[in-house]
């Protein structure tokens, strides 16, 4: 089944089981844009209820299980009530929605969403760390083989685009539409090696066999510039006399 008869099935089952309380529902991540990838990239789904309690989270259970069956994370959901607040718990994930999505059904809420800045430059830092610390970790679980080192930077690359995309928000830049162009340009402003993300881009996008790639030099290389990465956009972004030198 393709992406958009398995994304219109997924609104039936939703509709049917929520049927007027259902609001909006949002594609958002890679597959909304131009850089889906069907091996590498997740369909992300956001569903807004009018009402959002346990009565019905288990109306929509059985449609959720059936999209997690398919291969893909459980759809978000959120109350229109509390969506606001939620995005200055989560800024980077919503200033991403508002930049990129596609509407399923109902009513595009985000149109006119305004995203609250105050946490977002900590929110961006944080997440880059986060990000390496889980490369860290899957790399111990991976036991280094080439394989699975180079699953968890195929499946880790568009993570860290949406990252640095909203670090040259940080920066005071626009980002380019493309991945590659926003990876040179904050690569540019913060003096890190963007090769080993690009061969990465390269191999999802297929351009490159795995085989080709010697992976743990790649590896090495991608780790620590996404460190390199973080630590400069934390100097550059650190108050006067708080930067280390």
């Amino acid at each position: 089944m393709n992406k958009e008869k398995l994304l219109q099935e997924l609104v039936e089952k939703l509709t049917s089981a929520s049927g007027p309380n259902l609001e909006a529902v949002v594609l958002y991540g890679s597959a909304a844009g131009e850089e889906f990838h069907e091996s590498y990239s997740d369909l992300n789904v956001l569903c807004v209820l009018k009402r959002l309690d346990g009565s019905e989270m288990e109306r929509v259970s059985s449609a959720s299980r059936w999209w997690v069956k398919k291969g893909h994370p459980a759809p978000l959901l959120f109350g229109r009530d509390e969506l606001q607040a939620m995005a200055g718990v989560f800024p980077i994930e919503f200033l991403d929605i508002k930049s990129k999505r596609k509407l399923l059904y109902g009513e595009d809420l985000f149109a006119s969403f305004e995203v609250p800045m105050k946490l977002y430059r900590s929110a961006v830092e944080r997440e880059l760390v986060v990000n390496i610390v889980r490369l860290r970790q899957g790399s111990l679980a991976a036991g280094l083989k080439a394989k699975n080192l180079m699953r968890l930077m195929t499946a880790s690359a568009s993570s860290f685009m949406t990252l640095f995309r909203n670090a040259l928000l940080v920066l005071g830049e626009q980002p380019p539409k493309s991945s590659r162009e926003v990876v040179d340009r904050l690569a540019a402003r913060l003096g890190f090696d963007a090769s080993p993300f690009h061969v990465i881009w390269d191999v999802r996008e297929r351009k490159r066999k795995e085989k080709s790639v010697d992976v743990r030099s790649v590896w090495v290389a991608y780790v620590e510039n996404a460190q390199r990465a973080a630590d400069a956009l934390r100097q550059e972004s650190a108050p006067p006399g708080q930067q280390s030198s």
